[in-house]
C-alpha cells in the first residue's frame, strides 16, 4: 500500500519541511521543553518533527507509527523509531519530558485510550502538545466518501453538518470542538496549560499566489487569540502531567 493509498486510513504525513511545519515546531518549543529533553513524537508518519528536534535540540528523541513503511522511513533520521499503536505504547511509565502528537488523534481507533497512554508515559511535570483538526474549520481536509468511493482533498462545510450526516461523509476521521477535545482527558492526572485554535501554513497557496497568498495567511494569523480563531484549521492544546503532590 502506497502513502497515497493510506490517505483515507491514516492521513498524509509531512513529506517536506516548509514554513507551516516550522511555525508549529516553534509553538512546541515555546510551550514544552525540547533542549536536552527526552522527547517522543507520537504517530510520527515519516518522522519529520522527530528529525528536526533531534538535529536542533536533543539527541534523545524517539518516535513511533502504526505503519511499518512509515516507521522504517522515520528510522533513517531517528534511530529509535518503532512500529506501535497509540492505544498500547511500548514505553515505560513516566519516561518522556515532552510528547508531540501532531494531527494523529483524529485517525486512531480510540482517541481516549491513546490520550491516556500518552499521559502514562509522560513524566510528572512533563508536557503533552497536541494538534488536531478543528470541527469549525470551513473545510474537511481529509477528503470524504460519496456513494462508496473515497475522494481525496478539501471538502467544504462537511463538519458543519449534524454528527449523523457528517460521519456518513467522513467516517474515517474525527474533527474536534474544544469541549470534545478536553473531554478526552477526563480522569487523567493533567492540568491545562493552554488551548487555542490556529490557522495553517498555506504553503501551497503561497506558492501559487505569491504575495497575495502571503497577505491572506498573515491576516488569518492575526485572528489567532481572538474570537475569529473559532474557524482555525487546528486546535493547539498543551497539558502538563501533575506531580504526586499536585
Amino acid at each position: 500500500m502506497t502513502h497515497s493509498g493510506l490517505a483515507a486510513l491514516r492521513g498524509e504525513p509531512s513529506y517536506v519541511w516548509r514554513a507551516g511545519q516550522e511555525r508549529r515546531l516553534q509553538m512546541v518549543a515555546r510551550w514544552a521543553k525540547l533542549e536536552d529533553a527526552r522527547v517522543l513524537e507520537a504517530g510520527a508518519g515519516i518522522g519529520m518533527y522527530a528529525s528536526q528536534i533531534r538535529r536542533r535540540y536533543t539527541p534523545d528523541v524517539e518516535c513511533f507509527d502504526i505503519e511499518l513503511e512509515r516507521a522504517m522511513e522515520a528510522s533513517k533520521e531517528t534511530p529509535h523509531a518503532l512500529v506501535a499503536a497509540a492505544e498500547a505504547l511500548p514505553y515505560a511509565s513516566d519516561l518522556f519530558d515532552t510528547i508531540i502528537s501532531h494531527e494523529v488523534l483524529e485517525h486512531v481507533e480510540s482517541d481516549r485510550v491513546s490520550v491516556s497512554e500518552m499521559v502514562r508515559v509522560l513524566k510528572p511535570g512533563g508536557r503533552l502538545v497536541i494538534f488536531v483538526p478543528n470541527r469549525w474549520y470551513p473545510f474537511e481536509t481529509h477528503g470524504h466518501y460519496w456513494r462508496g468511493s473515497y475522494h481525496f482533498g478539501n471538502t467544504p462545510l462537511i463538519n458543519y453538518l449534524p454528527n449523523a450526516a457528517r460521519d456518513r461523509l467522513a467516517p474515517h476521521v474525527r474533527a474536534y470542538t474544544r469541549r470534545s477535545l478536553l473531554n478526552l482527558f477526563t480522569n487523567c492526572p493533567i492540568q491545562l496549560v493552554m488551548h487555542q485554535r490556529i490557522y495553517g501554513g498555506y504553503d501551497n497557496i503561497i506558492a501559487r499566489m505569491g504575495d497575495r497568498g502571503r497577505k491572506l495567511r498573515d491576516m488569518l494569523y492575526r485572528f489567532e487569540g481572538t474570537p475569529l480563531d473559532t474557524f482555525g484549521l487546528s486546535h493547539l492544546l498543551v497539558v502538563e502531567k501533575k506531580t504526586a503532590s499536585a
